[in-house]
């Protein structure tokens, strides 16, 4: 950050300014999603509050977008579904592409904001809203064809798969552990069709392995909870370490387990922190 800062202000030639600014608005960014992941929330509102304001400043529509959707995850982490929900609608309003113009990265941010508002909707018990934003996501989704990213002018990754994985959450958030094992890899998610269409972040698919994980444990098979988990921390173990979902699945295992554990649970147990 110190780095782009200086720049900024060593920068004479206006081309040269517009970059290094927009430069430090993406660093801005990438400070304010981490400081959201480890829980630094206040630092965090103000590295995306500033990455949008340069971003805007600059006329850059999506990088200013993609903070404002960094801004909705903050604010689903604190429970603030209100005002996630309202932020994502208002700005899918005001940037909503022309279908048959809009490039693929327009189609994708405008799709991404329409899943935090359905996130936030269905965590809100607001079955409706949550439907009529799931259907916009996956309108979009449509359009775009194809899992997409492109980190020069956005960070979503976003297309049918993605879309079909945050409706899966939605099973898991209801509770209904068939569901979501019944669509976890079929259909859109079966690995066949991932090679055709493209594969989501690993972010969206570590957290929909938790929702499978989850799943399995409500319906007593532990060992495919600690299936999942453990494919999880081969790729992604710090990650995991900062998800309360992956420590309430540990959690259950260790309740539920009626035999003794295993030295991979209770390793697993440790890397997470759960008391066993």
């Amino acid at each position: 950050m110190r780095t782009a800062e200086a720049a900024t202000l060593a920068a004479e030639e206006e081309d040269q300014r517009r970059e290094v600014v927009l430069v430090r608005a993406h660093a801005l960014l990438l400070t304010g999603k981490y400081l959201t992941q480890v829980r630094q929330y206040d630092m965090a509102y103000q590295a995306l509050v500033d990455s949008i304001r340069l971003a805007r400043e600059l006329e850059e529509t999506l990088t200013a977008t993609m903070g404002v959707i960094g801004r909705c995850w903050l604010f689903l982490r604190q429970d603030r579904l209100d005002e996630c929900a309202h932020l994502s609608a208002t700005t899918a309003e005001q940037i909503e592409p022309r279908f048959a113009t809009a490039p693929r990265g327009h189609l994708a941010v405008w799709g991404e904001l329409w899943l935090r508002v359905a996130s936030a909707a269905v965590r809100n018990n607001r079955p409706d809203e949550a439907e009529e934003a799931r259907r916009m996501a996956a309108t979009a989704a449509s359009a775009v064809g194809m899992e997409h990213a492109d980190y020069r002018t956005h960070w979503v990754r976003f297309g049918p798969v993605t879309a079909e994985l945050k409706a899966v959450e939605d099973l898991s958030l209801a509770g209904d552990a068939h569901g979501v094992l019944r669509r976890a890899d079929d259909g859109l998610l079966a690995p066949g069709a991932m090679k055709k269409i493209g594969r989501p972040s690993n972010i969206n698919w570590n957290r929909h392995r938790l929702d499978v994980a989850r799943a399995h444990v409500i319906l007593g098979s532990t060992q495919n909870a600690m299936d999942e988990l453990a494919n999880i921390q081969r790729t992604a173990g710090n990650w995991i370490q900062h998800q309360p979902m992956a420590r309430y699945v540990m959690e259950d295992i260790l309740k539920t387990r009626k035999r003794t554990l295993t030295r991979e649970m209770r390793a697993m147990a440790a890397h997470l922190n759960v008391h066993a």
